[in-house]
């Protein structure tokens, strides 16, 4: 058991039968009565946020995530297909599980699947992932404010706001946080 003053950002918990993953922690002493932890926690089962206090005595049990190396293969309607890199044993996940970043998943790219207890709780992607531009309208010439924004369809069929400069067949980075261009590839 951990007490919850010595909760840190990223830790997982199991917290009223679900698991969570710590994204924010302050220790409040307030004036009068107890001293308590004030809690940001992510629901790793469905992705909902909750803001919990925890009485500074409160204990919380550690939740073991596993996570593996996977490479994505393919996908087929809403089932996504992953490779274990060490095994090669191939797993299924549903789009529900995957949710938005499915529109950042291109064949090979190598993720991370968390497990707890052979329970299948989501990915995690690379923070920044090169992808092929396959269309964007040419730039403007005389267009040149410094933040001038374009659509571009990206090979994995999301469209994303870029710089003028880049042309159609550039590779590019796109931070997985966020969904947007970063850079070059």
């Amino acid at each position: 058991m951990i007490n919850v003053n010595d909760l840190k950002v990223g830790m997982t918990i199991m917290y009223e039968n679900n698991i969570y993953s710590v994204m924010d922690t302050q220790h409040v002493k307030p004036g009068k009565g107890a001293a308590f932890v004030q809690a940001k926690l992510k629901n790793l089962r469905n992705g909902s946020i909750i803001e919990n206090r925890f009485n500074s005595s409160d204990k919380v049990e550690p939740a073991r995530i596993e996570k593996k190396a996977m490479q994505f293969l393919y996908s087929m309607n809403d089932t996504y297909y992953f490779m274990n890199m060490n095994d090669y044993e191939q797993i299924e996940l549903d789009k529900k599980l995957i949710g938005d970043d499915a529109e950042l998943l291109k064949e090979n790219l190598e993720v991370d699947i968390m497990f707890y207890e052979g329970e299948m709780l989501g990915m995690n992607l690379p923070d920044k992932i090169a992808l092929k531009v396959t269309h964007t309208e040419p730039a403007v010439k005389g267009n040149t404010t410094s933040s001038a924004m374009k659509d571009a369809t990206l090979e994995t069929g999301k469209v994303i706001k870029v710089p003028l400069f880049i042309e159609q067949d550039e590779e590019i980075l796109v931070s997985s946080k966020d969904g947007k261009y970063v850079s070059r590839a």
